[in-house]
């Protein structure tokens, strides 16, 4: 199966994965209720480690618990089990078979934290490892480059969240994302794809929901088109490396729709004013250097239609470019580190 088929495939995966998350999140949430962690600690590599990146964004942001990304090797590697007794520690990954993370997540569990495991392969050594699974349900993914994958981690992130904060609003959200997902498939990115197909480097900018959007860019633009790209938020873009900002050097900015769109907004007008070469999503946008977006319906999901819509523009890119987005160079579907 193509990248391009599992890409049409995601709103499928987002509908199908309600039944069978809604059993272990309740049982999550009821835990979480009985006693609320001070600290959440999340553990991902690659795309799993974006999805943790909009689950600490919203977890901070609708529960008010900070999160934390542990670094896997200091179990794998050098051997120290973390303090966490009683906190949340929530392991996401596609495979469940990276033994870096299955080792931070044993040592978690015997160090006395309640071990999520996000996962896709519900049956793998990840999985096994934590006292709860939350199965991502996005079926059977072959392309090596992840996607279907990654929107339905986001969107059970979304349920988690949603149920655990009795966010009707979000979870009415997450319903209706489906049919959003497929507009968002069909916005016309082409202005974006002839811009980043004459270059080699480019910076992609997010902040709130979308920031991990941009690092999710980023790394699928150097996976399937070997394009060099670095991700900042729009705060820390401007700590040294708006130097870069030049009519040669292309900015791909994904716009959030909440409280984080007015500075975001600002800074796209003051690049524009610097003769950077800027491409930033805006709802029904028909203008040079600004690419359709859907209506905003709710921040979160506004953000998982983005990478959809980025998604859909990659295989055009990686097209001109004369790339195969289902053949990688050096990649493999499943990497185990330790």
């Amino acid at each position: 199966m193509s990248m391009a088929e599992e890409i049409a495939e995601a709103p499928q995966a987002v509908v199908g994965q309600a039944a069978a998350l809604a059993q272990p999140i309740a049982e999550l949430v009821a835990r979480l209720k009985r006693r609320p962690p001070q600290v959440v600690v999340t553990c991902a590599r690659g795309s799993s480690a974006h999805a943790a990146t909009y689950a600490k964004h919203l977890i901070e942001r609708q529960i008010g618990a900070p999160v934390a990304e542990a670094a896997p090797n200091i179990a794998s590697v050098y051997g120290r089990r973390l303090n966490l007794k009683d906190q949340l520690f929530l392991a996401i990954s596609q495979s469940g078979r990276s033994d870096d993370l299955i080792e931070m997540a044993l040592s978690a569990r015997s160090a006395g934290a309640l071990t999520a495991a996000l996962v896709n392969a519900t049956d793998g050594p990840l999985a096994r490892a934590c006292d709860i699974v939350l199965p991502i349900g996005a079926g059977p993914e072959l392309s090596v480059a992840a996607s279907k994958t990654f929107v339905a981690t986001l969107t059970a992130v979304q349920r988690l969240v949603s149920a655990w904060t009795d966010d009707s609003a979000l979870a009415r959200a997450v319903d209706s994302l489906p049919e959003r997902l497929t507009a968002a498939t069909a916005l016309d990115w082409s202005e974006a794809a002839q811009i980043l197909s004459r270059t080699t480097s480019l910076v992609t900018i997010g902040r709130g929901p979308t920031l991990a959007i941009a690092r999710e860019a980023s790394l699928k633009l150097k996976e399937t088109c070997n394009l060099h790209a670095e991700a900042f938020s729009g705060a820390e873009f401007l700590h040294g490396p708006v130097a870069l900002a030049a009519a040669r050097y292309p900015i791909l900015m994904l716009m959030p729709t909440d409280a984080a769109a007015p500075g975001m907004a600002q800074l796209a007008a003051d690049l524009r004013g610097k003769g950077a070469a800027l491409l930033a999503t805006e709802p029904g946008a028909a203008a040079p250097g600004r690419l359709p977006a859907l209506p905003p319906e709710h921040p979160e999901t506004d953000a998982v239609c983005l990478v959809q819509s980025f998604y859909a523009m990659l295989i055009r890119l990686a097209g001109r470019l004369g790339m195969d987005v289902d053949r990688p160079r050096h990649l493999k579907k499943v990497t185990r580190t330790r």
